[in-house]
């Protein structure tokens, strides 16, 4: 039998206390524990980035990444870029005008690259945006509609003065932006 660990997590702005397992990985204790299923496990090796999450305000591979290590820490998912009505993030919204998903299982990941690229560079060049995405392997877009998106999103953040999120579409927001 393994050792577990006492921890407290800051998830989404929302404080968990928690025993874990030792070996338990953040993306199984996001996933598992939490109930937070947008983050997708892909390879479980850290090469494909689906699993992405913010870290403190890092994207870091949740699933090489202990729970343990999360300890006193802040993580961010891809629900935690929704309203607190689940609507979705004006960066969410970029995603679906400019057809950023199609079978929606790297979007999760995406996103989360996406956003802390947002928060550090507000406006990136298109290298920059490569790079960001760059460990985050998709399979259908071809990342064309995926770079479109930040971009727009970059735009649009520098015409609203940098802010992140001003307003929230009122729309139902789809379950693959929603929950990864």
């Amino acid at each position: 039998m393994g050792t577990s660990h006492e921890i407290v997590v800051t998830v989404n702005g929302r404080r968990y206390e928690r025993s874990i397992p030792a070996r338990r990985s953040l993306a199984d204790l996001l996933r598992e524990d939490l109930e937070l299923t947008g983050t997708r496990l892909g390879c479980e090796h850290g090469v494909c980035g689906a699993c992405t999450v913010l870290l403190d305000g890092e994207p870091v591979r949740s699933c090489i990444v202990l729970g343990a290590q999360a300890d006193g820490r802040d993580v961010t998912t891809v629900e935690g870029l929704s309203g607190p009505a689940g609507e979705l993030s004006p960066l969410q919204e970029a995603f679906c005008e400019t057809h950023a998903l199609q079978c929606g299982y790297c979007t999760s990941g995406m996103l989360i690259a996406a956003e802390a690229l947002l928060q550090e560079t507000p406006t990136p060049t298109r290298e920059e945006i490569d790079t960001a995405i760059g460990g985050n392997i998709c399979r259908c877009t071809g990342y064309v509609q995926i770079r479109e998106a930040i971009e727009l999103e970059a735009g649009r953040r520098a015409e609203r003065g940098g802010e992140p999120v001003e307003e929230r579409s009122p729309r139902e927001p789809d379950k693959a932006l929603r929950d990864g």
